[in-house]
């Protein structure tokens, strides 16, 4: 096999009461990611982020330190925001030695012309969190919130995650799904032949129009059966798709 260029992972959602998650996710840094060039990651790699003072916290402490020593072992790492993380900022990017990326990214990768997203931005169908989206990514509305006392900042991410599973419950597939004009916008606008994103946790192969979208899955080692990999793309411009072992999954 070629040298890996790229891996990409999103939608780990890392927190103490996971730790088969938290497990997982150190062995790909160590077992996989030491040997790829570049790493990418595409969002949710927190349950949430309440802002960059909460760095300190010790389970978030072994998850930079575990970035940091990967950077340190000369592989790039890349961040895009999700919806759980969007908070995520300098603080946090210069000590995990990261480089945060704009919510759509184009990147030339071993000759291939790809381009990254989380992905709930072009769930355009679900306009009650499209509105909420548009609010929270301001930068006003970030300087307001974390001007709150962090444990505040905490509550009020504790009351908004359990509203949101609760309105989950009464969402169509279809409306918390990407939508395709969203997908062919962003195709048209970048000029992309492949497309890599996460946040609708139905990890696939979409063929569009001649081009390629890859869709990553969550992470969830405890399930039944067992959910999470990561994609990869090696110096022949060939994109694969990989199970939690590092299995690749056809096609």
């Amino acid at each position: 096999m070629s040298e890996v260029c790229a891996l990409f992972i999103s939608d780990l959602h890392l927190q103490p009461a996971h730790p088969a998650t938290s497990a997982a996710f150190f062995s790909f840094l160590e077992r996989h990611a030491r040997h790829a060039q570049q790493l990418y990651l595409l969002g949710d790699l927190f349950e949430y982020w309440a802002g960059d003072d909460d760095i300190a916290d010790p389970f978030h402490a072994q998850v930079v330190a575990a970035l940091r020593a990967l950077s340190d072992a000369g592989v790039a790492l890349y961040w895009i925001a999700g919806n759980r993380d969007f908070l995520v900022g300098a603080r946090f990017a210069e000590a995990a030695n990261l480089t945060l990326l704009p919510e759509t990214w184009v990147a030339d990768i071993a000759g291939l012309k790809v381009v990254l997203l989380h992905g709930d931005a072009q769930c355009t169908q679900d306009t009650k969190y499209m509105e909420f989206r548009a609010m929270v990514r301001q930068p006003a509305w970030q300087q307001q919130f974390t001007a709150l006392p962090l444990a505040q900042r905490k509550a009020i991410v504790a009351g908004l995650r359990e509203d949101s599973r609760k309105a989950q419950g009464g969402k169509s597939y279809e409306i918390m799904d990407v939508t395709p004009q969203a997908i062919a916008n962003v195709f048209a606008q970048t000029g992309a032949e492949v497309m890599i994103h996460g946040h609708t946790h139905r990890p696939a192969l979409h063929h569009v129009d001649g081009k390629r979208r890859y869709v990553l899955p969550d992470w969830e080692p405890d399930a039944t059966p067992p959910r999470g990999g990561w994609i990869s793309i090696d110096g022949q411009g060939q994109v694969r798709r990989h199970d939690l072992s590092g299995a690749v999954i056809d096609p």
